[in-house]
């Protein structure tokens, strides 16, 4: 049964749930990936994303969302302006992802200080978001539930040990992900929890010696 948000869509600022509301998701989900607002961006449209973006405020829209604005924040229109007042810099170029992209998505590479993050994602329609790549690796997260990403060495007992300290903080886990680099190389892990973990249990796993990163993806409000 379709739920009434898929039939109405979100609250947002128009003309369209894709172009606007989606990629205003997609730069949100960059900047909660990096830690924080970047200092500077480079992103790639694909598809009608690259076509039409412009006059379906899809630039205006990632922007706003790298900046932390919801889709219904009236500040995306002057997005560019509030970038310019924030110190973020960015660029827009055309990119081809190839035929199984869909074709409402991006690539965002953005930077903070010493710290940078790639994302691939995609708008797949009424407001919704599916990101498919962080820094290379496969990932399948909509921002739909609180979702944990962690960057950790690929060594055993990693992912024993997360769920253990999550279910110990009375974490009920919804899915979890795992890819890796290699063998004995790099993981990274996106979990779904029912509810968001506490700082003081991100910071405990944070404090882990084979961690190298963690990131909070607050879900949609």
């Amino acid at each position: 049964m379709a739920r009434l948000f898929d039939i109405l869509g979100p609250t947002m600022v128009g003309p369209s749930s894709s172009h606007t509301a989606g990629a205003c998701r997609l730069g949100h989900l960059a900047q909660a990936v990096l830690g924080g607002r970047p200092d500077r961006a480079r992103i790639g449209l694909h598809g009608s994303y690259a076509m039409t973006g412009e006059g379906h405020g899809t630039k205006r829209a990632i922007v706003g969302g790298l900046l932390g604005f919801e889709p219904d924040d009236p500040r995306l229109r002057d997005s560019f302006r509030e970038a310019e007042e924030a110190g973020l810099e960015f660029e827009f170029e055309a990119i081809d992802l190839g035929d199984t992209a869909h074709p409402n998505s991006a690539r965002l590479e953005v930077w903070r200080g010493a710290a940078s993050s790639r994302i691939v994602g995609s708008s797949i329609g009424g407001g919704r978001v599916r990101l498919d790549r962080i820094d290379g690796f496969a990932v399948a997260v909509t921002g739909t539930l609180p979702t944990l990403v962690v960057l950790a060495d690929d060594v055993p007992g990693t992912i024993a040990m997360i769920t253990g300290m999550l279910a110990d903080g009375g974490l009920n886990l919804a899915t979890m992900r795992v890819d890796r680099t290699g063998r004995g190389e790099q993981a990274l892990m996106t979990i779904e929890a029912d509810h968001e973990i506490p700082e003081p249990l991100l910071a405990e796993l944070e404090a882990q010696e084979w961690v190298h990163w963690i990131r909070m993806i607050a879900a949609w409000s």
